[in-house]
């Protein structure tokens, strides 16, 4: 049972809650939710999201998922959307399983994008197992107001 989010960073513009109670069945009855647990598992990809001078980059492992089964998409002007399946491995009567430890399932994620990106001009690559998602930054031009001085 994992209690403790693997990022310390508060992320405001995360749409993900986090569930305190995640898996607790699993560690007490190991076969409790078994085929849930290998869907939660993958439910909850990890994506990296950083901000460079010229963009806000996003970065997901995805093994084993084709550019086929992945989307990304911007919905309500600024949640960028990345969400994907990996299919089960196909089983056969015959096979003896040991250990099942690559997740399977869907997966989604939303973050809520600044003000400041570039939500028309969003770039994405998957390479080597790894999806790159790319939102270009506006300039920031500092907004000058002059005050009035009364008197």
């Amino acid at each position: 049972m994992s209690l403790v989010r693997r990022s310390s960073v508060f992320d405001p513009f995360s749409l993900d809650l986090w569930d305190p109670f995640e898996g607790i069945f699993r560690s007490v009855v190991p076969s409790a939710g078994a085929s849930d647990s290998e869907t939660a598992a993958f439910a909850n990809a990890r994506i990296d999201w950083k901000e460079t001078p010229e963009a806000h980059v996003f970065k997901a492992d995805l093994p084993g998922v084709k550019k086929e089964e992945v989307k990304v998409e911007v919905e309500d002007g600024n949640v960028l959307v990345i969400s994907g399946q990996r299919s089960k491995e196909k089983e056969d009567k015959n096979d003896r399983w040991h250990r099942v430890e690559r997740s399977s399932g869907q997966f989604m994620r939303r973050f809520r994008l600044p003000e400041n990106a570039k939500v028309d001009q969003v770039k994405a690559g998957l390479e080597n197992g790894v999806l790159t998602v790319t939102v270009p930054k506006a300039e920031e031009k500092p907004e000058v107001k002059a005050i009035e001085i009364s008197g």
